[in-house]
């Protein structure tokens, strides 16, 4: 009987601040597509007004790539952060940043990278989500995000090891930026497989590639060839020994595989010994 003498509960609207701070809240995607148009467009804007002063606006870009990656999976990283996770996107950004240095000062040519710099840079962020996330809980995007990250990495390894051989240096600080270059990398592509929290796992596999990559390069800087079919040669070479690395993971390394490499393996041979002058 005094059921109707209760006070009713009270509910509270959403102040003014409330909704604002709920209109202007961004997605995970749509922080991603900030971070592309403002590293893509800095990029441009550094390569066409800097010229070469601006390779030091190229390594603070590369950083700033991370920045806005951890700005978009933040809440994704609280209790999955990895270091392997930023490795990419940093030698992604940087790899185009130090391309633009080899091509002709032409308007049409760097929109053309840049744009393929802004579209590629967004398949990486993507793929890193999907990493992030796998290692969470098992999603289907998982196999494709390996697929990207194995391209771009392959794209990033071909313009690093491009400028590298295009600056002439002397034997030892060729072999000593191809190094840094490439154990990177491949640390970060054996993590695509395993996505272990803890680093210390892809070391091994790590220390062994770059090696193979450091004396196959060792004898390359004696090559008579164009600094391009070097690069081409070499990102041929980390295409098969890291394919055989997922493959070995996989647990699918069998004969008939074994031989399209092997094709791969003659076909970039005869690249090299085609394109090499010998006169």
């Amino acid at each position: 009987m005094f059921r109707k003498y209760l006070p009713m509960p009270r509910f509270r609207l959403p102040t003014i601040k409330q909704r604002v701070i709920k209109r202007n809240f961004l997605t995970k995607r749509q922080k991603l597509v900030v971070g592309v148009i403002v590293l893509s467009s800095g990029l441009f804007f550094v390569e066409q007004f800097l010229k070469e002063s601006g390779i030091y606006f190229v390594a603070l870009l590369s950083f700033v790539t991370n920045i806005f990656l951890f700005w978009a999976l933040k809440d994704d990283l609280k209790n999955n952060f990895t270091v392997q996770t930023f490795i990419l996107p940093f030698f992604f950004t940087l790899s185009f940043g130090l391309f633009y240095l080899l091509f002709p000062e032409r308007l049409i040519v760097k929109i053309a990278l840049t744009i393929i710099y802004a579209v590629g840079l967004y398949a990486v962020y993507l793929s890193h989500n999907i990493f992030v996330v796998s290692s969470i809980r098992t999603i289907a995007l998982l196999s494709s995000a390996r697929t990207v990250s194995f391209i771009t990495t392959l794209i990033s390894f071909f313009i690093l090891t491009n400028v590298i051989f295009s600056l002439h240096l002397n034997i030892i600080f060729t072999i000593l930026f191809i190094g840094i270059a490439t154990f990177p990398l491949i640390v970060h592509s054996i993590w695509n497989y395993n996505l272990d929290k803890d680093i210390k796992s892809e070391i091994p596999w790590g220390v062994m590639l770059t090696i193979s990559v450091i004396e196959v390069s060792l004898l390359l800087w004696f090559w008579p060839s164009s600094a391009t079919i070097i690069a081409l040669f070499l990102t041929g070479f980390l295409y098969i020994i890291l394919g055989l690395s997922h493959l070995w993971f996989e647990k699918r390394l069998f004969k008939s595989v074994l031989w399209e490499y092997i094709y791969v393996a003659v076909a970039v041979f005869l690249m090299l010994l085609v394109f090499t002058p010998w006169t």
